[in-house]
C-alpha cells in the first residue's frame, strides 16, 4: 500500500513537472521597434515577427530605463532599475547583491540558460549557464540554432524545463550581416527626425538587412520549438532593446531610444493578435516570467512589476509614469564630456530633461559631425550618416534645426506622441501647455530625489571621479 502511495506520489509530481511552461526570449541589439511591421514600418522586411504579434500579444508601450546596452540587459534580467543596480553608465556591472532571473528561477527546477551576447555582470549575479557566445561580424544564425538545438535536447534528456535567453548582435554596428541587396537605397523612407543623404540611405540599407538576418532567427526558432512539439507550452517573446545607433535614438532619451518592440506568444492568456496599451517596463519581464511560473518574489526584490493580469484580460495600471535616463560617462568616445539627459513619460507626453543644456551633446554617431562644427577644416572627407547632414544642411531649416539639435537643446523638451510620435515640435514653455510641462516636471523631480540624482551632473561627475558605480535607491 505504501509503494502504491509513492508511486501516485511520484507520479503526480512528474506531470507536474512536465506540465511545467517553458521560456524562450530573443533579445536584438540596437533595434528600433518602427522598423517591425508589427509597429507600422513599411520598408523593412519581418515577417517572422509580424506573424509572432499576429498570432500572439503585442506590447504598444514598453520602454526600458537606459537606452544601452549593459543597462538594459541588467534591467531585463533583475527587474531592477538602473539606478538601483548601479548601472546607468554603459559597460558597468551591478552592485552585489544583485539577484537575477536565474535566482527565482532555478529553485523551481529550471535550467535558466544565455546563449549569444552577454554585456552583464559580475557573474553571481548573473549566474547563466552560459552556451557561449556568437560571431557578430558574419552571420551567426546557424550557430546560434546549432547551440539552442543542442539546449533543447539536454533539456529533454534531463526532463528539465528551460528558460533560454538568446542575445542576438544584430543590428549593431557596424552593419556587416544580412543581404542590403534585398533593400533600394531609393525606395525607402527616410523617417522625418534624419537628414536624407546618400549616406544615410546607404547605412540604412545595411541596418535593414541585419534586422532582416534577426527576424529568420526569431522564425528558425519558432519552427524548432514546433518540430520538437514544444510551442504550445513554451512563453516565447521578442524584444528589439533599445533604439538604433543612428541618431537620436540609442544614448538618448527620445522615444526612438527608449520605447522597445515587445511581441509575445504567451499560452493559455489574451486572444491572438491582443494588443497591450498600459505602460511596461523592461524591468517589468522578470517579475512577470516568475510570477507566471509559479515562483514568489520577496517585497522589494525587484523595482519592476507583473504585468499578468493584463495578459488575464484585466484592465491594470502598472505605471503612471516611466522614467529614463542617459549618462555619458563609459561610451565609446567623448567620454570626458558630462551630458545627462533624464526624462519623465505617460501615454501621451514626454518631457526631456538635459540639466547640462548649456554644454555640447556626445556620444559615438555624432563624433564626426561635431568635429565638422568645431574645427571643420580638419573633419574627414568621407561622411558618415551625421558628419554628411552638416555638410547638406545649408540654408534649409528643418535640416539645419536637426543638425543643431544634434550637440543643442534646450534645458526641458515636451512633446505630445499623440500628435507629433517623432518628437519633433518642442512644446516647453508653451503656455498651453504649462500645466502639463509642470505636472510632469515636478513628478520627474520628485522621483530623482528618492533615487538620489536629484543633480544629474554631479551624478555623472561621480562616475568619473569614482570610477565607482554605487547602487541607488529603489525605483
Amino acid at each position: 500500500m505504501i509503494n502504491k502511495i509513492a508511486l501516485l506520489c511520484f507520479t503526480i509530481f512528474s506531470l507536474i513537472a512536465s506540465a511545467k511552461q517553458n521560456v524562450v526570449f530573443i533579445l536584438a541589439d540596437d533595434m528600433s521597434r518602427d522598423t517591425w511591421g508589427a509597429y507600422g514600418g513599411k520598408d523593412c522586411k519581418t515577417p517572422n515577427i509580424d506573424q509572432l504579434a499576429k498570432d500572439g500579444i503585442r506590447f504598444d508601450r514598453a520602454y526600458c530605463s537606459v537606452a544601452m546596452c549593459a543597462p538594459f540587459r541588467q534591467e531585463l534580467y533583475s527587474g531592477r532599475s538602473p539606478w538601483r543596480t548601479g548601472t546607468l553608465p554603459n559597460h558597468s556591472k551591478s552592485v552585489q547583491g544583485t539577484k537575477s532571473i536565474v535566482h527565482y528561477l532555478k529553485p523551481l527546477g529550471y535550467r535558466v540558460a544565455l546563449l549569444g551576447k552577454s554585456h552583464v555582470g559580475p557573474s553571481e549575479c548573473y549566474p547563466f549557464e552560459k552556451l557561449g557566445d556568437v560571431s557578430k561580424k558574419v552571420d551567426a544564425n546557424p550557430e546560434t540554432l546549432e547551440k539552442a538545438k543542442s539546449f533543447l535536447d539536454d533539456c529533454k534528456k534531463s526532463k528539465d524545463p528551460f528558460c533560454l535567453f538568446i542575445g542576438s548582435h544584430d543590428s549593431h554596428a557596424p552593419f556587416t550581416t544580412g543581404d542590403p541587396s534585398a533593400y533600394d537605397a531609393q525606395k525607402i523612407t527616410v523617417p522625418p527626425y534624419w537628414i536624407d543623404t546618400p549616406e544615410l540611405r546607404e547605412e540604412m540599407v545595411k541596418y535593414y538587412a541585419e534586422i532582416t538576418n534577426f527576424d529568420k532567427l526569431v522564425g528558425m526558432m519558432r519552427k524548432e520549438l514546433e518540430k520538437r512539439n514544444l510551442w504550445k507550452n513554451t512563453i516565447f517573446m521578442v524584444c528589439s532593446e533599445q533604439g538604433t545607433q543612428l541618431p537620436f535614438a540609442k544614448w538618448t532619451c527620445y522615444d526612438n531610444g527608449l520605447h522597445t518592440g515587445l511581441v509575445a506568444h504567451w499560452p493559455n492568456r489574451l486572444k491572438p493578435g491582443s494588443v497591450i496599451k498600459e505602460l511596461v517596463t523592461t524591468a517589468d519581464i522578470t517579475p512577470s516570467l516568475v510570477d507566471e511560473l509559479g515562483g514568489k518574489l520577496e517585497k522589494g526584490a525587484v523595482d519592476g512589476k507583473s504585468f499578468l493580469n493584463l495578459l488575464k484580460g484585466r484592465d491594470e495600471v502598472i505605471h503612471q509614469y516611466v522614467y529614463g535616463a542617459f549618462t555619458n560617462c563609459r561610451i565609446i568616445d567623448n567620454r570626458e564630456r558630462i551630458y545627462p539627459i533624464r526624462s519623465i513619460r505617460n501615454k501621451r507626453y514626454s518631457l526631456i530633461y538635459n540639466s547640462n543644456h548649456k554644454s555640447l551633446t556626445s556620444n559615438v554617431t555624432l563624433t564626426q559631425a561635431l568635429k565638422m562644427i568645431e574645427a571643420p577644416e580638419t573633419s574627414p572627407k568621407e561622411f558618415n550618416p551625421t558628419g554628411s547632414w552638416v555638410a547638406k544642411a545649408g540654408k534649409n531649416n528643418l535640416e539645419k534645426a536637426l543638425v543643431r539639435k544634434l550637440h543643442n537643446r534646450e534645458e526641458f523638451e515636451l512633446y505630445d506622441l499623440q500628435k507629433d510620435p517623432f518628437e519633433m515640435k518642442n512644446l516647453a514653455g508653451s503656455p498651453k501647455y504649462q500645466k502639463i510641462q509642470k505636472r510632469l516636471k515636478n513628478a520627474l523631480l520628485d522621483k530623482l530625489k528618492v533615487l538620489d540624482d536629484s543633480n544629474p551632473i554631479g551624478t555623472e561627475n561621480g562616475f568619473l571621479s569614482s570610477r565607482q558605480i554605487k547602487g541607488k535607491k529603489n525605483q
